[in-house]
């Protein structure tokens, strides 16, 4: 009994913890982005063939945190299909530092992880935008009529505002916001893995199964959003049990906790699956190539 109510604060800790550090991300990400919001949305909607490589690039950033603003500002239409879906499948969460700071000859695979993830970022980026053009183009909010900023304040107009609320109080309000989702997704996930999967060493049994089923297995822990996923995809293949393609396939799918952000926004559900189905069928595409390459090229 004790060791039940060990594991279930322990979970809760780690959940805590992890939600922590997204709000901590989060909160000076939209402080920042309170001076420069309305910039910032004027260059992305001004100058979208870019979009999609400023995406790419800002998701390699090993930080779920990233990839939540990702999915607000595309809420809140700031920001293409395309480019979310590049913020997304350049993103590595955790999975990233824990890659670089084994410090051996594995960490050297960290190079080719990012050149794939960015090229690969911002090339399907401007393929959604290319082929959901005329969607986006019907959806997106004109620029003359507003843009809503954090806690739906008018950004547009925020120069009335007092700057203690423009600066200080929307931001930590937003981020609370984020922060309690966050934190509930976490630890329901959490229980998820540790009495219906095993803990991570269920998932890591799973994943050893089959190198060429690996990427598949990959793909559908990836799509868990927590960032102990991407920490399990890592260490599988820095100890040698999971293919260098299968670990390219899980990553490139995992979106940390930006996936689960937009899928709560009820107007865009459409939206939400199509990216689902871009980031899967693309990340098995690019999992399965490398394995090729690597096993009868290589």
């Amino acid at each position: 009994m004790n060791e039940f109510w060990q594991t279930l604060l322990d979970i809760f800790l780690d959940s805590l913890f992890d939600s922590l550090k997204v709000l901590g991300f989060t909160f000076v990400v939209y402080v920042l982005l309170s001076f420069f919001e309305v910039k910032i949305v004027n260059l992305f909607e001004k100058h979208k063939k870019l979009s999609p490589i400023i995406g790419s690039v800002s998701g390699l950033i090993p930080q779920c945190g990233v990839s939540v603003v990702a999915s607000d500002l595309y809420i809140k239409d700031h920001i293409t299909m395309g480019t979310l879906v590049a913020v997304f499948f350049a993103c590595s969460d955790e999975g990233l530092p824990l890659l670089i700071g084994a410090f051996n000859k594995m960490s050297l695979y960290a190079i080719p992880l990012l050149i794939i993830k960015m090229i690969g970022g911002f090339t399907l980026g401007y393929l959604v935008d290319l082929i959901f053009k005329r969607h986006i183009k019907d959806d997106y909010s004109d620029v003359d009529e507003g843009h809503i900023g954090c806690c739906h304040h008018d950004i547009d107009d925020e120069e009335n505002e007092p700057p203690v609320h423009r600066h200080l109080i929307h931001p930590l309000l937003h981020s609370l916001k984020i922060f309690a989702y966050i934190l509930v997704v976490n630890i329901v996930l959490g229980l998820l893995i540790e009495f219906v999967m095993g803990g991570e060493e269920g998932l890591s049994l799973f994943l050893e199964k089959s190198k060429w089923l690996s990427p598949l297995y990959s793909v559908l822990i990836g799509l868990i959003p927590n960032c102990a996923s991407s920490v399990v995809l890592v260490e599988l293949f820095l100890d040698q049990a999971l293919p260098f393609g299968s670990m390219l396939a899980g990553l490139c799918v995992n979106a940390g906790l930006g996936l689960m952000f937009l899928i709560k926004s009820k107007e865009k559900i459409k939206d939400t699956l199509i990216i689902l189905g871009i980031l899967v069928v693309s990340s098995l595409i690019v999992g399965y190539l490398t394995i090729a390459l690597t096993t009868f090229i290589i």
